[in-house]
């Protein structure tokens, strides 16, 4: 019940009645303490009328009427005279003198809280106007206990008045967050349970019902976020279904491929020369299907296993790829180049980042061989305080819009003809599996410049 939010707006209802109870309370009390002060000058008015009919009362009679009146003696002012009407004996002297003529409210509220949080009993002095203008001014002595007394309970009577307000107010509250509130999150809730069991069912796709614009807002989003996903996860279905299926093909064709790459071989070795001028271009095409199959076969395996970081020096990495790619160089026009420092080194999984490094490296050069004339690729690197940075540069033509667009997207992000874009796809992936980033720094006539960020910290934000 308490960690409800119809139970919690219980508990702060009652908070807020009685905070602002508490807050009222001080003017409550001053003025019940003034109202107090004033009908016992009233009281005593009225006790000096006898005085007033008869200049001489019997001493019982004077003590009964102080005593009805509750208050020592009574001075009445008429036509500037000052004139003692009734008296007693005072048991103390005087402590405290108050003037309700011209009293100021926090005055009155101050005097108030000193009375009622000070127990015992003083002699006070209380000075007033007479009512119906039966003089100028009336002044009695009287005990503060009974004030006291009369105020506590008072005080005690606002309490349980609270209390009551404050219990039926937050009652009324319950049932009505209830309403409008807790009903409709709980049925969003069993809404997003049922998804949660059957996503693939429409039946649980909530229908906006809620009065409250906010709820309703939140039903809507909902009901939006709940058809996306379904169909995100039928076409994900259909995804994963045609992935199977291209696996198995793929798997076939490279085999069939790979049968026909054997019998090009010896057609190269024809001595007809149509054969052998036809013969490479088979060659050529035969090998991009292959290519593609085993890219397609790479790309559908599983997830790549989480990298095994560890301190590596990139430049002996970019040695190997350079030493790699320089065996595909057939008339030397491209120069690899390897501008890492001798003594970098990052955190990486080695095998991982020689594979995303090769691949730039082998798209750089595949660029630069197109163009049939002289080229440059080279490797580079640096760090900061926070990352170690390795570029891939080349003098290439750069990249064309279409494939900027698409530059990581697999099977859409390829530059030359028959590629098929997913090693760059491959190589983000493994890329941010260290935490870092494989980003498209340039591209323009003068070259194309791939970025790979890794972070040195252990989370990146």
């Amino acid at each position: 019940m308490l960690n409800s939010l119809s139970g919690r707006f219980l508990i702060l209802t009652v908070v807020f009645v009685m905070l602002a109870e508490v807050l009222i309370f001080v003017p409550s009390i001053a003025r019940f303490r003034q109202d107090f002060l004033q009908n016992r000058l009233e009281r005593a008015q009225i006790a000096s009328l006898a005085l007033l009919a008869d200049d001489m009362l019997a001493t019982e009679l004077e003590a009964e009427l102080l005593a009805n009146a509750g208050v020592y003696n009574v001075v009445l002012r008429r036509n500037e005279v000052r004139q003692l009407m009734l008296s007693s004996p005072i048991p103390s002297q005087i402590e405290h003198t108050y003037d309700l003529r011209q009293a100021a409210p926090f005055p009155l509220m101050r005097d108030a809280l000193k009375r009622f949080f000070s127990p015992g009993n003083e002699v006070i002095r209380v000075i007033g106007e007479p009512v119906k203008g039966a003089g100028s001014l009336i002044e009695v002595t009287m005990d503060s206990a009974p004030l006291r007394m009369a105020m506590i309970d008072y005080g005690i009577r606002i309490l349980i008045l609270s209390l009551v307000i404050s219990i039926i107010t937050a009652f009324f509250l319950f049932l009505a967050v209830r309403a409008t509130l807790v009903r409709p999150i709980t049925g969003v809730v069993d809404y997003m349970q049922r998804y949660a069991r059957a996503p693939e069912d429409v039946r649980g796709i909530i229908t906006p019902s809620a009065g409250v614009t906010e709820l309703r807002e939140a039903e809507e989003a909902l009901k939006m976020l709940q058809v996306q996903l379904t169909q995100a996860l039928k076409q994900r279905e259909r995804l994963a279904q045609l992935g199977g299926a291209v696996a198995k093909v793929s798997h076939d064709l490279r085999n069939i491929l790979t049968s026909a790459q054997l019998f090009t071989d010896r057609i190269e070795a024809s001595e007809d020369p149509l054969v052998r001028r036809m013969a490479p271009k088979l060659v050529n095409s035969i090998t991009r299907a292959v290519s593609l199959c085993e890219s397609t076969l790479a790309f559908g395996r599983a997830e790549e296993p989480a990298p095994m970081l560890n301190m590596v020096r990139v430049r002996a990495i970019a040695e190997d790829v350079s030493a790699s790619e320089r065996l595909a160089l057939v008339e030397g026009k491209i120069e690899i180049a390897n501008h890492v420092p001798e003594d970098m080194s990052a955190r990486a999984d080695p095998e991982q980042l020689f594979r995303v490094v090769m691949n730039l490296v082998r798209n750089a050069r595949q660029a630069l061989e197109v163009l049939d004339r002289p080229g440059q690729v080279i490797i580079s690197g640096y760090e900061t305080e926070r990352d170690w940075f390795i570029e891939v540069s080349d003098t290439g033509p750069g990249l064309p819009p279409k494939a900027r667009e698409n530059l990581f997207t697999p099977f859409q992000g390829g530059v030359r003809k028959g590629g098929s874009g997913l090693g760059l796809a491959i190589s983000a992936e493994l890329v941010r599996g260290h935490g870092g980033e494989l980003v498209l720094k340039d591209s323009g006539p003068e070259g194309t410049t791939f970025e790979i960020r890794l972070p040195k910290g252990e989370k990146t934000f």
